[in-house]
């Protein structure tokens, strides 16, 4: 299990998946009903991208996210 401390790391554990399963940007925004910049943005680790599309966009590569709380 990866910690996800910050939005570019959330950014890069999308890109990596996303290439992992053999999507091009374009075809993944369009799997989630988001545009292409969008999904940029969000690979980019921009810290305003809206939560929902981005857990959206994790649900549709089949990634869980979770939270624990700290000691």
């Amino acid at each position: 299990m990866e910690r996800i401390g910050s939005a570019r790391a959330l950014g890069a554990l999308i890109r990596e998946e996303r290439k992992r399963q053999g999507y091009t940007q374009v075809e993944l925004a369009g799997l989630c009903g988001v545009g292409v910049t969008y999904l940029s943005h969000l690979e980019g680790g921009k810290e305003t991208a809206e939560i929902g599309k981005a857990l959206h966009v994790v649900a549709m590569l089949g990634v869980d996210l979770f939270a624990k709380r700290r000691g």
